[in-house]
């Protein structure tokens, strides 16, 4: 099972054409059967992909790339680059455990784009969510440009640490990204 999880998310980073677009479709049908999916990709949502850590790259990234997917499977009529990196920050995926950005790291780097109308429901779309810093960050710099806007958060993996078994591939959670002691945490 571990070695199923460590291939999937090898997909998903590698922006694999044949297999993203199937983790969406599994998103989709696990959303018809899980009211907290369901809930989540609500009518008028729109999907903010947050970028990676290099701004302006030209080569797709996998938040962008992953919104996309979900939103040809029909779980958003919008996606919308809004949210977009002013400077680098260090990569959270190479880096070693102390040396990950900041959640003020991550926050300082983002600015917000002009949208192109009304927002009400932002839906921020990662990859993979470990503490959830990016996350935090990207959805407090949206609420200061959006304040009456409802915005959560979807990635399409969240790590386990050393979970000593995986009992299963596909486990939809539902949880909460807060700041406590000075950082992000993530619960589950």
């Amino acid at each position: 099972m571990c070695d199923a999880a460590r291939r999937v998310c090898a997909r998903v980073k590698a922006i694999d054409p044949r297999w993203l677009p199937r983790y969406a479709g599994v998103v989709h049908r696990t959303s018809l059967h899980h009211s907290q999916l369901a809930g989540l990709f609500a009518p008028g949502a729109v999907l903010v992909p947050v970028p990676g850590s290099v701004p302006g790259s030209a080569v797709p990234w996998v938040a962008s790339q992953l919104a996309m997917a979900l939103r040809d499977v029909g779980l958003a009529g919008t996606v919308w680059p809004g949210l977009q990196r002013q400077f680098a920050v260090r990569k959270s995926a190479t880096a070693l455990s102390g040396e990950r950005p900041t959640v003020r790291e991550h926050y300082e780097s983002f600015a917000v784009m002009r949208p192109p109308g009304a927002i009400r429901r932002i839906v921020l779309i990662d990859d993979v969510v470990t503490k959830g810093r990016t996350l935090l960050a990207a959805a407090a710099r949206l609420q200061g440009q959006f304040p009456d806007a409802d915005i959560r958060a979807f990635a399409l993996i969240r790590t386990l640490g050393f979970a000593p078994r995986l009992e299963q591939l596909i486990e939809p959670c539902q949880g909460v990204i807060r700041w406590a002691g000075g950082d992000a945490r993530r619960e589950p």
